[in-house]
C-alpha cells in the first residue's frame, strides 16, 4: 500500500472511467509536473458552500509540566511551581505525577492553581511519604489518577478545538483557435485537441504551484468581486528545518542525523507512512546515505507515481523526484514532507475542475474555451507535516 488512507487500485481498473477532468489528468500523465494534484484527485475531497472553507485542529495534549524555581524545592515541600500552560489545569485532586529524572511519585491534594501555576502534592507515594529533592526544570508527567474508596467524582476537564481555515482560489487557462486553423489539416493531428491537452496539462501545473507556494489573502473582500489566494504547503508547514543552520555542519545532513529526524520528530506525528517531494540534489543526497543500507525500491499501487521507500523503525518515507522543484529556483535542495490522510483537496461546489467551451464573443472567428478550478488545499492537521531546506551535502 502506497500511501495510508488512499484506495489501493492496483494503479486503475480497464474499466476504470474518470468522473473529472482532474483524474483524466492523472491518467494522462502520473508522472508529469503535477504529481501532488495527481494524487489529491484520487483521495480525499470534498466540496464547500463558501470561499472560506474552515476546519477544526484537535489533538491529546502532552500534560507534561516543569518546574519553575530556580533554588528547586526540597525533600518536604509540598506546593511547587511550574511553568504557565494549560496542561495545569489538568492537575486535579487526585492526580498523579511523576518526576521525571528522580522517578519519584506525587498525588494533587488539591486543584492545580492555574493563575499562579501551582502545585499542591502529597510526597513521596510508596516510599513512606519521603520525596526526594526538586531541581528547577524538572518534568512533571501526568501519570493518572487514583481516588480512594467511596471518593466522588473529581472535577471534570475539558479542552476545545481550534479553528483554521483556506480560501479556494479561481484558476483559469483559456485555449484560443482560428476558424482557418480548425479546418487545415495538419500532419500533427488536430490542434484543437492538441492545444486542450496541453492547457489542461498547464493548469493543473498551475494549480500545483499554488498549493506548494501559495500565499492565502482575499483582496478587496468588502466588495462585490473579491480575489482569493489558497495557502501553499510552503507557507502553511511551521515544521521548518533549515540545513544552513539545524545541524552540525551547515547545509549537510548526515545519514545519522537524518534518521534521527525522522524518527524523534518527523514520525512523531501522524501516519507511520508519509511522502516526500523532493529537489534532485535532496534525491542524490539519499541515494548516497544509502548506498551502504537500503537498496531504492519502487512502490506500486502508488495511482502510476513512481515513489522509492526509505524505511527506519518509526515509519517510512515516499519519496519522489518532483519536477516541478528542478523548474523553481531554491526547491533542488528541499524536501516537503506530507502526512496524505491530512491534506484535503476542497473544490467550490459545482466548480472543480472543468472545461468550459465555446467562451468567445459571437462576432469571433474562431473558438475559445477555458478549464475552470475554483480550489483550494486543506491541511487538517499542522504537526504532522514537515519542510526541509538548503540541504545541499552529506
Amino acid at each position: 500500500m502506497a500511501i495510508v488512507g488512499l484506495r489501493g487500485t492496483g494503479e486503475f481498473s480497464v474499466d476504470f472511467r474518470p468522473t473529472n477532468y482532474r483524474q483524466l489528468f492523472t491518467l494522462l500523465e502520473p508522472n508529469g509536473t503535477a504529481p501532488l494534484q495527481a494524487l489529491l484527485s484520487m483521495a480525499s475531497s470534498e466540496s464547500t458552500d463558501d470561499p472560506k472553507f474552515n476546519h477544526f485542529r484537535d489533538e491529546l495534549p502532552d500534560r507534561v509540566l516543569r518546574i519553575n524555581n530556580s533554588g528547586g524545592y526540597n525533600t518536604s515541600a509540598t506546593a511547587m511551581v511550574v511553568d504557565a500552560s494549560d496542561d495545569t489545569a489538568f492537575v486535579v485532586t487526585g492526580t498523579i505525577i511523576v518526576n521525571i529524572r528522580t522517578g519519584e511519585v506525587m498525588r494533587a491534594s488539591a486543584n492545580a492553581n492555574t493563575t499562579t501555576n501551582t502545585l499542591t502534592l502529597e510526597r513521596g507515594i510508596g516510599n513512606s511519604g519521603t520525596g526526594v529533592a526538586v531541581l528547577d526544570n524538572d518534568y512533571l508527567a501526568i501519570a493518572g489518577f487514583a481516588d480512594s474508596e467511596g471518593g466522588t467524582a473529581p472535577d471534570p476537564i475539558s479542552f476545545d478545538p481550534t479553528t483554521d481555515y483556506n480560501y479556494t482560489q479561481i484558476f483559469k487557462m483559456a485555449v484560443s483557435v482560428s476558424g482557418t486553423l480548425q479546418n487545415t489539416y495538419l500532419r500533427t493531428g488536430d490542434k484543437e485537441q492538441e492545444q486542450l491537452t496541453k492547457a489542461l496539462k498547464l493548469h493543473m501545473g498551475d494549480m500545483e504551484r499554488a498549493f506548494f507556494f501559495g500565499k492565502r489573502a482575499e483582496q478587496n473582500g468588502a466588495t462585490a468581486q473579491p480575489t482569493r489566494y489558497t495557502g501553499g504547503l510552503t507557507n502553511m508547514i511551521t515544521n521548518v528545518v533549515d540545513a544552513a543552520s539545524a545541524f552540525a555542519t551547515a547545509n549537510k545532513i548526515t545519514e545519522k542525523e537524518f534518521d534521527r529526524k525522522l524518527v524523534e520528530d518527523i514520525f512523531a506525528y501522524g501516519s507511520a507512512e508519509k511522502l516526500a517531494f523532493c529537489g534532485a540534489k535532496v534525491v542524490a543526497n539519499m541515494q548516497e546515505i544509502g548506498k551502504n543500507r537500503w537498496t531504492p525500491q519502487q512502490v506500486s499501487g502508488s495511482y502510476g507515481v513512481s515513489m522509492t521507500r526509505y524505511a527506519t523503525f518509526a515509519g517510512d518515507l515516499l519519496v519522489h523526484l518532483h519536477p516541478m522543484f528542478r523548474q523553481v529556483p531554491g526547491m533542488e535542495d528541499a524536501m516537503i514532507i506530507l502526512d496524505m490522510p491530512n491534506l484535503n483537496y476542497r473544490y467550490m461546489k459545482g466548480r472543480d475542475t472543468q472545461l468550459i467551451r465555446d467562451v468567445h464573443t459571437n462576432d469571433f472567428d474562431g473558438v475559445k474555451h477555458q478549464y475552470l478550478s475554483e480550489c483550494g488545499l486543506e491541511m487538517l492537521q499542522g504537526k504532522p507535516h514537515y519542510y526541509i531546506k538548503n540541504w545541499q551535502t552529506v
